[in-house]
């Protein structure tokens, strides 16, 4: 005869199980909650580094001390253009920031390829070279630069500027664009050249079309460099008319100390070319899709 237990709902725990009379937490509870945690984190951090950008924004549009208009207004932003030579100063970073992005893709995108491709003692000579070359910080060779294009011609002038900014970026540009087209398979070049492509053309039409992501990545970079610029062309800049915007920025605030409203007019033209430059480019941005190219082979 065979007796079945039976544990009855109002009876109790089981054996053995200790009831503390306290709601258990799930696993998904506890995940939740520190989610939560986290995002109110980064939430503070945002709010905090947001801060100063929202300050700027909102003196700019705020009337000056001589001004008569009441409430937000853009008289400071015309002010500045009109009393200023700030589209001067516009002009001339977007020409050596611009020449800067072009000359450093065009040479760090090749030069990239070789350092990752590339297996001999020539290349891993060039490539300690540039990791030595990055580690040095740009003040050390301000001095030898400005006395060796004072000879050149070469002081105040945006051509010279442009040049040191090309010098550089170069080491680090070819850095990133060799780390990028290291996640490139060659099988992908080796399919082309089956196909009849050459070195050339197997990088042309093969890897760049594969590295829009890291071409754009050394781009911006370069961008902000050349853009933010203020400890070369303090040195090398002597004329007015020849300042980047970090320098009218300094000039114009020296001269108007206690018109907040118009240096943080100015400010905020500084700011808007990298906010458009991310916004148009952060579309462009993904690395998947390169391993897929190989499906089907």
């Amino acid at each position: 005869m065979s007796a079945v237990l039976h544990a009855h709902p109002e009876s109790g725990p089981a054996l053995g199980v200790a009831d503390t009379g306290q709601p258990r937490r799930t696993l998904s509870e506890a995940g939740l909650r520190g989610r939560w945690w986290r995002f109110t984190a980064i939430l503070a951090i945002t709010a905090i580094v947001l801060i100063p950008i929202m300050v700027t924004v909102l003196l700019a549009f705020t009337p000056g001390p001589n001004s008569t208009a009441t409430g937000l207004t853009f008289e400071n932003i015309t002010d500045v253009f009109s009393k200023t030579l700030a589209a001067t100063w516009l002009q001339n970073s977007l020409i050596t920031t611009l020449s800067t992005v072009t000359v450093s893709v065009a040479v760090a995108a090749p030069a990239g390829y070789v350092l990752s491709r590339g297996r001999s003692k020539a290349v891993s000579g060039y490539s300690l070279l540039l990791f030595v070359m990055q580690s040095l910080p740009i003040i050390t060779s301000v001095v030898p630069l400005f006395i060796l294009f004072a000879g050149m011609g070469l002081v105040d002038n945006l051509m010279g500027i442009t040049i040191i900014y090309v010098g550089s970026t170069m080491t680090v540009a070819t850095w990133m664009m060799a780390a990028y087209f290291d996640s490139i398979p060659i099988s992908l070049e080796e399919a082309s050249w089956i196909d009849g492509c050459s070195v050339f053309g197997s990088f042309s039409k093969v890897v760049l079309r594969n590295s829009l992501p890291g071409v754009l990545s050394t781009a911006i970079f370069a961008f902000l460099l050349a853009w933010n610029d203020y400890l070369v062309a303090i040195v090398f800049l002597r004329s007015n008319e020849i300042f980047t915007l970090p320098m009218g920025v300094q000039s114009f605030f020296q001269q108007n100390n206690t018109d907040w409203s118009g240096v943080m007019a100015l400010a905020l033209i500084m700011m808007l070319p990298p906010i458009i430059v991310f916004a148009t480019l952060n579309k462009y941005f993904s690395v998947g899709g390169i391993g897929g190219s190989l499906a089907g082979r």
